[in-house]
């Protein structure tokens, strides 16, 4: 496992995800080993169960394994932005901490971003056969279409936790809480190209999802107005060159 300057950071949120640790830390392993050099940021949400201590074991053993502690939980976004400014690597990519997220589809992602060559400043996984209940699909349909009216991000599914990223490009961003649901709409702002990857959905492996109903669910009013609002005050990006004396 190679302790070199990684150019590839995978971040994880998780709050109170114990029995997941260890089968989705093998799994990335097994997918990015030998493509990368790779890091492995766990952002332990100020969890309360055994978390902490599976993550502290593990280290031990890998040496590219990360964790970072909030002392309170601070939601799913702000996980996502402590991973991202720690990061060593100019690509970060993100997957959630339950195991519904195949990390088998890391590499396509990472790639898509990689083969963008400085135009491509997101690559998101677009979910396709999804785990959920119907009732939850639902909202997550009412959802997405709400925002993609508004927003016109041209993306079908914003809620998959898969994602690759360029590490400057997410800094420039601004941040709030939710940002991670709004990531399309404002890498575009930017004036950075979204590749998409359709990825599988599966089962959890254990417990239960420990990220609010509300926050998975449901975009808050007041987030998708000042998303809307961002985007419409957004001033072409002037081209800056230093004049020599």
């Amino acid at each position: 496992m190679s302790t070199s300057q990684p150019s590839v950071s995978i971040v994880v949120p998780v709050r109170n995800e114990a029995d997941n640790i260890a089968p989705l830390i093998a799994e990335i392993g097994a997918a990015l080993d030998g493509r990368w050099p790779y890091e492995i940021i766990y952002v332990n949400d100020g969890s309360t169960d055994a978390t902490g201590e599976r993550l502290a074991a593990i280290m031990k053993q890998r040496s590219n394994l990360r964790q970072l502690r909030h002392a309170r939980s601070g939601g799913q976004s702000a996980a996502v932005r402590s991973g991202v400014r720690a990061a060593r690597g100019e690509i970060v990519a993100t997957l959630d901490g339950d195991g519904q997220n195949n990390p088998a589809f890391l590499p396509d992602l990472i790639a898509a971003v990689e083969k963008g060559a400085g135009r491509v400043g997101l690559a998101a996984g677009q979910r396709v056969g999804r785990k959920d209940t119907g009732f939850k699909k639902f909202q997550s349909r009412v959802a997405n279409g709400v925002r993609n009216a508004i927003l016109k991000d041209g993306t079908r599914d914003t809620g998959c936790g898969l994602k690759a990223f360029r590490r400057d490009v997410f800094l420039m961003l601004p941040y709030f809480d939710g940002l991670h649901r709004f990531l399309p709409a404002l890498v575009r702002r930017e004036g950075y190209d979204i590749a998409y990857v359709d990825v599988i959905d599966r089962p959890r492996h254990s417990g239960v999802s420990n990220y609010g109903f509300f926050d998975r669910l449901w975009i808050g009013i007041m987030d998708l107005a000042g998303v809307w609002w961002l985007i419409r005050r957004k001033k072409p990006t002037p081209e800056v060159t230093e004049v020599n004396a």
